[in-house]
């Protein structure tokens, strides 16, 4: 499936910022209650030497910063695993799971 404009504008302003070694970024929209083709929800990992010497909180601050606009536009949920490549290359992603919404999934919903 080819990405939305919204995954599109997402990815072209993450990878001007933090020119990654990796960027995976994944639409999670179609598990939650929203309609079709929604891009509301986005999995996020990350991986570059901008990260070097900032906490977690820091990292995942300027990645929200670097989308603000898309937040505020459209964007609920950006879960994130930011990492250096040192971190990446010990294995740091792996198991990396998005919580489940605070609104719920429509897999949770009783028909």
């Amino acid at each position: 499936m080819n990405p939305g404009p919204i995954e599109t504008r997402l990815r072209t302003k993450i990878e001007a910022t933090f020119a990654p070694v990796h960027l995976e970024l994944v639409n999670e929209s179609h598990s939650h209650s929203v309609p079709r083709n929604s891009e509301t929800h986005f999995k996020l990992v990350l991986v570059s030497a901008r990260f070097e010497g900032l906490s977690r909180i820091q990292r995942q601050r300027l990645v929200h910063d670097t989308v603000a606009e898309e937040m505020k536009n459209g964007v609920h949920a950006l879960t994130q695993r930011t990492l250096t490549p040192a971190e990446w290359e010990q294995g740091k992603a792996a198991g990396f799971e998005s919580p489940d919404c605070h609104g719920g999934s429509k897999n949770d919903r009783k028909s």
